[in-house]
């Protein structure tokens, strides 16, 4: 049953981003082949100007073996990917670097760096994760949020994971993208809390707390994204069959469906940690090269679409 089909950087996604002006780009702990190759690809296609953190001897040996001169890059020595998360944060907490990319290191490591207040990075704004979904052939995306960080938020947490989700797509060029709060169920029910969730989520949506996109919920995954499921089921509304992003009640039920999509349909999981004073490129060490490449792309629209105005600014 797996899909058998190649992956694909989204061609919209990348020719948009290559029209900007490089990103510099802390790249954490960049001390495996994977790490390094991803950064250098991201660095040969326009897209980052990177700054490589970590073992300086572990990095130009890398970089040999992938024939990659690194003359002219910028490299701090870092003893340990603690280490290199503190130091990659600091360049961005002082505006050297414009994002963050994960190399190789834990996830918590990196994260936990970001949050240290004399980091300079901490906002107003939760930290979420935004997967933004592509499939081959395809222009359209379907974003999926939060499937990485918050395994289960509160009513508030998903106000925040909602407003980053919102401000990523507007980055992308969605006026008013249609929010989907998914639940089991379409109907309000006492025994399934995520529904109860997404009807009040719904209800903060129409009194503001939520703006700038359509939100409805809650609504199943078929009537989110199946004009003909929510036709048949008699669900109206501006959202349903015609869904830009998912929220999901908690991290397994987003983690189980976008690597559906990655693996069922060969779908492209391009991914960024919003919520932070700037963007976090987020990969996993699953990840084929086409997402790791889309993410940075997506992480290049959205720090221009932040530069454009303090209004726009992740911290507002």
């Amino acid at each position: 049953m797996l899909s058998t089909i190649a992956h694909e950087c989204p061609a919209f996604l990348l020719n948009q981003a290559k029209t900007l002006p490089r990103v510099v780009t802390a790249v954490v702990n960049p001390v495996n082949t994977l790490s390094l190759s991803s950064a250098r690809q991201a660095c040969d296609e326009g897209l980052i100007e990177p700054i490589l953190v970590g073992d300086v001897g572990q990095i130009q040996q890398l970089a040999e073996q992938l024939d990659w001169d690194l003359h002219g890059l910028r490299i701090v020595p870092a003893a340990d990917e603690a280490h290199s998360a503190a130091l990659s944060c600091a360049l961005a907490g002082k505006g050297e670097a414009g994002a963050l990319m994960k190399g190789h290191l834990h996830t918590d490591t990196l994260l936990r760096a970001v949050l240290k207040r004399d980091a300079g990075l901490r906002t107003a704004s939760r930290l979420s994760h935004v997967f933004h979904m592509t499939l081959p052939g395809s222009d359209k995306a379907l974003c999926i949020t939060d499937a990485v960080i918050n395994v289960q938020p509160s009513i508030i947490d998903k106000v925040h994971i909602a407003r980053n989700a919102i401000q990523l797509m507007h980055a992308l060029g969605y006026d008013s993208p249609r929010m989907a709060i998914l639940s089991g169920t379409e109907e309000v029910s006492s025994s399934m809390p995520s529904s109860q969730d997404a009807a009040e989520l719904a209800k903060l949506a129409a009194i503001g707390a939520i703006s700038g996109a359509r939100v409805e919920g809650p609504l199943g995954f078929d009537n989110a994204i199946s004009s003909e499921a929510a036709r048949i089921k008699g669900i109206s509304g501006q959202v349903s069959g015609n869904a830009d992003i998912l929220l999901v009640p908690n991290l397994e039920s987003g983690n189980f469906l976008f690597k559906q999509m990655v693996y069922f349909m060969s779908a492209t999981a391009a991914g960024l940690v919003l919520g932070a004073a700037v963007p976090i490129i987020l990969t996993s060490r699953a990840d084929p090269l086409e997402a790791r490449l889309a993410s940075c792309a997506l992480s290049s629209i959205f720090v221009e679409y932040c530069a454009q105005g303090p209004e726009r600014a992740v911290a507002v």
